[in-house]
């Protein structure tokens, strides 16, 4: 982009190709769009121009007052100059649209930050100043000699909406102004200094909820980063306040951060985590390898103790939540529930490979093995190993006991197998 004397005039280089993707991006350039095709006669020139605007087949664009200039190439290469002209703003009306820009706080921070607020058009349209386009405003003039707007003139106009979507400006300058004059008169009504704008307290409330429904689109979600942040660290080399553990503090942020890049990602997918209870949350700490000292108040936390919160981390790395309740609860199996359990540990094997299982609530334990299957309440199995006296989660879960025992690599010896409950 050019700039010339006086900025009343800038030129454009061509753009390229708009393969796969709208000619406007941003509120300003969907604005003139949307006013290009409202107001248009003809519906095949336009069907053409943007065809040859997508294409490519617009050379450099020259914005000046009151007229919009670029060659612009038929699909055979023919060369044709293309002006399209606007009203340039009177200037009474000027005066109009800068008072009014200067009486309102939030257009004027934006104007002297170089931005060009979205309900600026509604605004002034309110004082009698119109910015966008209306119907008959495009006058076309074209080298083709067509009478009305051609393919031509009608490709520049689609060009510009990708202008706009660069320096929305560029709207004031088509309708005689250069943004440097606007913004010159501007401060000399709000006596602010064009370099800094002044801090401003808010901007009126219903200003702001007005601006609701014109505002443009918000932006794609962002992408999931390939792996959590790293917090910083607490070391500042003096010793810290009483009471505060730098070392618990930077693992906390370091699992927060794991937390966050989680849920994030299931944000993205379409769902997100329920939040967990405060002992559940203690065990997923834990499971991100603390210091002793940190391990130590997790368990005491979490009322499991040092034993039972080694196994609780042991659940959770096989499942999560749903281990962890495994783990924690022992149900009653009644009804269906039990009818499916017993015809799905009947099907798991042949009559003569079938395991003697003893059963008790939802735990069912092999006879002379010191091996578990426990029913989850979702109907999947989940294999357990008894070392030294106590039940530990040995696997994932599966839909089928025979898998889930299969996964357990069970000690040759029997001792201390448990023989509580019934045979099922």
């Amino acid at each position: 982009m050019t700039r010339h004397e006086g900025d009343t005039e800038r030129t454009f280089a061509a753009l390229p190709p708009a393969h796969g993707r709208g000619f406007a991006q941003t509120w300003w350039g969907q604005a003139w769009l949307t006013a290009l095709e409202s107001t248009a006669l003809d519906s095949a020139q336009l069907k053409t121009g943007r065809r040859l605007a997508r294409a490519g087949a617009v050379g450099a664009v020259s914005v000046r007052p009151g007229r919009l200039t670029a060659v612009v190439q038929d699909r055979d290469r023919t060369a044709h100059r293309a002006d399209v002209l606007l009203e340039e703003l009177s200037p009474e009306q000027w005066e109009r649209l800068l008072d009014m820009a200067a009486e309102r706080a939030g257009h004027v921070a934006a104007l002297l930050d170089r931005e060009m607020p979205p309900h600026l058009v509604e605004d002034a349209a309110e004082a009698g100043v119109d910015l966008l386009p209306g119907l008959g405003d495009l006058e076309p003039e074209c080298d083709c000699e067509a009478w009305d707007h051609c393919g031509h003139t009608a490709a520049l106009c689609y060009q510009v909406a990708r202008l706009l979507d660069q320096d929305p400006f560029l709207l004031l300058l088509m309708r005689g102004r250069a943004e440097g004059t606007v913004l010159d008169d501007l401060h000399r009504r709000s006596g602010a200094s064009v370099a800094q704008a002044p801090v401003q307290e808010g901007v009126d409330a219903a200003e702001a909820y007005a601006v609701g429904d014109i505002l443009p689109p918000l932006p794609p979600l962002p992408e999931r980063p390939d792996e959590p942040g790293v917090p910083p660290s607490l070391d500042a080399g003096t010793a810290p306040a009483g009471g505060v553990d730098p070392a618990a503090l930077e693992f906390l942020a370091a699992r927060t951060a794991v937390l966050a890049h989680g849920m994030l990602g299931e944000a993205l997918d379409g769902g997100l985590r329920a939040e967990l209870p405060l002992a559940q949350d203690a065990v997923r700490l834990a499971a991100g390898d603390p210091g002793r000292d940190v391990a130590d108040r997790l368990a005491e936390g979490s009322g499991r103790g040092r034993e039972g919160l080694a196994t609780a981390v042991r659940a959770w790395r096989h499942g999560g939540t749903a281990a962890l309740s495994v783990l924690d609860e022992e149900w009653r199996v009644g009804g269906e529930t039990l009818a499916r359990a017993r015809a799905l540990l009947d099907s798991a094997w042949d009559s003569d490979e079938r395991p003697e299982l003893r059963a008790r609530g939802n735990r069912w334990t092999v006879v002379d093995a010191p091996v578990q299957l426990r029913l989850g309440q979702d109907g999947r199995w989940w294999p357990y190993r008894e070392e030294s006296g106590r039940w530990q989660p040995a696997g994932g879960a599966a839909h089928d006991p025979a898998t889930a025992l299969a996964s357990v690599t069970a000690p040759t010896s029997a001792e201390n197998a448990p023989s509580d409950g019934e045979s099922p």
